[in-house]
């Protein structure tokens, strides 16, 4: 893809920030979605893209941002929250609604709201930034100790894995790359263990953009880990 136009939610800070500094780099004409508009406009100044307002969770303002981009062949749905680490029985129902009205409704409403853009582009790419600690099989084996903390977020990156393959399942015929990425552990403020214990933000971001920039052979509907291997459901 020699030129082309992307779009990064939560793009602010952390893992977001960096996936769009990366598609700068690579050539791209960068729109910058955060839901603070002096946050988003210095993200944007300092890495060279666009800023635009985007609450994933507000309607109007999601049809209002596109409206004003217009053209698109990349988006990067990264916004997403974690909300304390409660385990189901500790939980309420509204943290779990708040938790999954960003991780997957977000998703849904960004998605389906930049479609049609999606669609006019001769290389559609979805990457959905979802989270190792999503896969059902990880969690029942050694990667995660069973303790069924975070229950909410984790659940919600399940379904958000789910998502991505029924979007890539419809979207297959008109050309569309559709991906999920499980980014590893980052120095980001999603929580005190990732501040403490994460990596490199640009390594995960690296992997997003490699799924973003798939050539037309590349694979739909996957789960993968930041180090290109496939990541199990």
């Amino acid at each position: 893809m020699n030129s082309f136009t992307a779009l990064v939610t939560g793009a602010n800070k952390g893992i977001g920030k960096e996936i769009a500094r990366q598609l700068v780099a690579a050539g791209g004409t960068v729109h910058v979605g955060a839901r603070d508009a002096g946050r988003g406009k210095r993200a944007a100044e300092e890495i060279g893209g666009r800023p635009v307002v985007l609450d994933v969770t507000d309607a109007a303002g999601i049809a209002a941002a596109a409206r004003e981009i217009g053209e698109l062949d990349v988006l990067v749905n990264n916004a997403g929250v974690l909300l304390g680490g409660a385990t189901p029985s500790e939980s309420d129902v509204d943290t779990f609604r708040r938790t999954y009205e960003t991780n997957l409704f977000g998703v849904l409403a960004v998605t389906n709201a930049f479609l049609p853009a999606l669609r006019r582009s001769s290389r559609p790419r979805i990457v959905n930034i979802s989270s190792g600690t999503g896969s059902l099989a990880w969690s029942t084996g050694p990667q995660f100790p069973p303790t069924g903390t975070s229950a909410a977020y984790r659940s919600s990156k399940t379904a958000l894995n789910a998502l991505t393959v029924f979007y890539a399942h419809e979207l297959a015929e008109a050309g569309f790359k559709v991906n999920a990425l499980a980014p590893g552990l980052r120095a980001t403020d999603l929580n005190d263990r990732a501040k403490a214990e994460g990596g490199d933000p640009a390594e995960a971001a690296a992997a997003a953009v490699r799924l973003a920039l798939l050539p037309d052979d590349g694979p739909t509907g996957g789960f993968h880990s930041w180090d290109g291997t496939p990541a199990p459901w």
